[in-house]
């Protein structure tokens, strides 16, 4: 098998990221009670996207090439 280089810069995962902050954002909103600072907005329009978000994330990842 081949080593890793120690001196390779790692680059944080942009996936995990935006995984990462739907939940929060997702939280905040229940946290709330569905209190919402955009009087306009449906709400269920931001559940549906992101359970979109999270099965792209979950495609991309089943896809995505694995360099073992």
């Amino acid at each position: 098998m081949a080593e890793r280089d120690p001196d390779r810069k790692r680059r944080p995962d942009v996936l995990t990221m935006l995984a990462g902050i739907a939940t929060l954002l997702m939280s905040a909103y229940v946290l709330t009670d569905g209190r919402t600072w955009l009087p306009h907005f449906d709400p269920r329009w931001l559940l549906a996207g992101g359970a979109v978000l999270v099965g792209l994330l979950l495609f991309g990842s089943s896809v995505r090439r694995r360099n073992r």
